[in-house]
């Protein structure tokens, strides 16, 4: 692998969490940032596999770099697994988390379901010489929590609730979250991908 990696995305709660998996690697790790001017790719797939792909060669085609992308999202059993892919635009593009929460909790209230399971996804790409090279996707199962609850970490996470913590996403330190997390996981798989011995 080369010296450089692209990390795709200028989402600095994705970067926090995946540069301190990615911490002591021999890899200067570089972001969107350092391409200010770099065209946006375009999201146009049906699954977060197929999302983060794109962007992962479209990147990785622009900077000529080892590029890793991922595409992420919350899913609430309740509403026919929405936001999914949409998470990051759900209920209007620029609306506020706050906004989408309470969007979310009216939705589910008139649905009149009872199952209030959910999860995160995140699927991860990465490509070298314009080649896939790895690719994971992993999941944290758990529930819409009755109400938001806490201010760490970004996103969906004071909604998700998790049963093996009695807590939400919302409440826990970053270490714990990344220990369990979507993202934690697939990021640590890749790291594993980058420390094997090379094929000889």
């Amino acid at each position: 692998m080369g010296a450089e990696l692209l990390l795709a995305t200028t989402n600095q709660g994705k970067l926090r969490e995946i540069t301190s998996i990615l911490a002591g690697l021999a890899l200067e790790l570089k972001t969107l940032a350092d391409f200010p001017n770099i065209q946006v790719a375009e999201e146009t797939g049906s699954t977060f596999a197929e999302n983060a792909r794109q962007k992962a060669l479209h990147y990785a085609a622009i900077s000529g770099m080892l590029t890793m992308a991922e595409d992420s999202g919350f899913e609430v059993d309740a509403l026919n697994r929405e936001p999914g892919i949409y998470s990051a635009r759900y209920h209007r593009g620029d609306a506020s988390y706050a906004e989408r929460f309470a969007d979310i909790y009216r939705r589910v209230q008139a649905s009149g379901a009872h199952d209030l399971s959910a999860r995160f996804i995140c699927a991860l790409a990465v490509v070298e010489n314009g080649r896939m090279v790895f690719e994971t996707k992993a999941n944290v199962e758990g529930r819409l929590a009755h109400a938001p609850a806490g201010s760490h970490g970004f996103g969906y996470d004071p909604i998700f609730f998790y049963p093996p913590y009695g807590k939400t996403f919302g409440e826990v330190s970053d270490t714990d979250k990344t220990a369990v997390s979507h993202r934690g996981q697939a990021i640590r798989a890749f790291r594993d991908f980058l420390e094997r011995p090379p094929r000889t």
